[in-house]
């Protein structure tokens, strides 16, 4: 068996949608031990956020999403309603065999059941708490509800990206991918791996409090701290960059191709590159600070000498010459890039209900304790009856009962 960074962590996942599974996804794909609870009959929120679904048996799909695939391989599914006074003692009996919890449930709703940090810490000094939610454990606004796009646009994040106004398509624009889910499980992965590590010294657990605005906020700390510094607000460039140039997207004679600049030397190189090496010794464009200052007399000059040649022959001719430029990439050629494939970043996992689940490859890479990932995501209530059977010494009858009652 492979030994990884957390294959001696135990951790009880009281999460769901994406920024919690995110967090305890990570935490498996490290090794943990991740015992996922989840209601009885509907499970994480996002296992019905479909089409597209999980295949399943037969090539027939899976009732549940892809959305729920992306955050979940890797763990054990119980169900449980902790609703009830049996459900919490079941996860009170759960929570004192683990290392780690993770919840993101609404400030206080936890501790209603008998379940929140003070509860538990009372009889498992070592546990590792960790609480997500949108605003935080305090302040005015820790009891509203809110998902990514509430904080993509509080935490001044869509107010630097897309156009600018009067621009085709100009105004605020959210990204994507659900950026400040992401964030908020990376920023507690990490520290619950820091939280672990002073408990090796200490032998105390502790609470941690992880909020989406916070981590959003620290996200976007370039255009921020820009504004501390300047007292002005930071300006959206579309595709460009606020603090290079050039550093954006150009149309080619036949598509388009992001060239990244990211210094004095590549500028001169790129000037050489495109037939201009005049710009690099033009005294207003030769250092960056001049280039942002005079990027509306630069940029056109820049266009015209893209738009004379194919974005593959562009692409060849910078590469060479060490300018750093890429492709826009659809998700199909992304998947097919020769660097992707090497990289072994698709992977394919088994389930348990028949078939193959695709998914996206931890960007992790250890020396000594090499990932993988050999599990897909599990079906609702899967390891109900082993994990209650195994850690809380349930029998058959026992469940049997709680099954009749609803509990799982």
């Amino acid at each position: 068996m492979t030994i990884k960074p957390l294959s001696h962590i135990r951790v009880l996942d009281l999460t769901r949608v994406l920024a919690g599974p995110w967090c305890t996804q990570n935490l498996a794909d490290l090794g943990a031990e991740v015992i996922k609870i989840e209601r009885p009959g509907t499970g994480d929120d996002t296992r019905g956020w479909g089409p597209p679904w999980m295949p399943g048996a037969n090539g027939q799909p899976r009732e549940d999403s892809g959305y729920y695939a992306s955050a979940n391989r890797g763990k054990k599914s119980v169900t449980v309603d902790i609703s009830t006074a049996q459900g919490q003692d079941i996860v009170r009996g759960l929570a004192a065999q683990c290392d780690v919890l993770v919840e993101n449930y609404k400030v206080g709703t936890l501790a209603r059941y008998g379940l929140g940090y003070e509860d538990l810490r009372a009889d498992h000094p070592s546990l590792v708490y960790c609480s997500i939610t949108g605003f935080g454990q305090t302040g005015p606004y820790r009891h509203r509800p809110g998902y990514d796009f509430i904080f993509q646009g509080m935490g001044g994040l869509m107010s630097v990206t897309g156009e600018a106004d009067g621009l085709p398509g100009g105004g605020p624009q959210k990204v994507g991918v659900a950026v400040a889910d992401i964030t908020t499980g990376m920023y507690a992965s990490l520290a619950i791996a820091a939280a672990l590590a002073w408990r090796e010294r200490s032998g105390q657990g502790q609470h941690i409090d992880m909020a989406l605005l916070d981590c959003i906020l620290a996200f976007g700390s370039n255009p921020a701290v820009n504004h501390l510094v300047s007292g002005k607000e930071p300006k959206r460039y579309g595709n460009a960059h606020a603090n290079a140039v050039p550093y954006q997207v150009f149309d080619t004679r036949d598509g388009r191709l992001i060239v990244a600049v990211g210094n004095d030397s590549q500028f001169a190189a790129y000037c050489q590159e495109i037939q201009r090496p005049d710009l690099a010794l033009d005294p207003r464009y030769a250092k960056v600070s001049g280039r942002l200052v005079h990027r509306d007399t630069l940029l056109p000059q820049l266009s015209r000498a893209m738009a004379m040649d194919t974005t593959a022959s562009w692409q060849e001719r910078l590469e060479r010459a060490g300018v750093p430029c890429g492709p826009i990439n659809t998700f199909s050629e992304t998947f097919a890039d020769p660097q992707v494939v090497h990289r072994k970043l698709r992977v394919d996992l088994p389930l348990s209900t028949g078939g193959t689940c695709p998914g996206i490859a931890s960007p992790m890479r250890f020396s000594e304790t090499p990932l993988d990932h050999t599990l897909g995501p599990p079906a609702l209530g899967e390891h109900t009856q082993d994990v209650l059977t195994q850690r809380l010494g349930l029998p058959e009858a026992a469940l049997t009962q709680l099954r009749a009652a609803g509990v799982i």
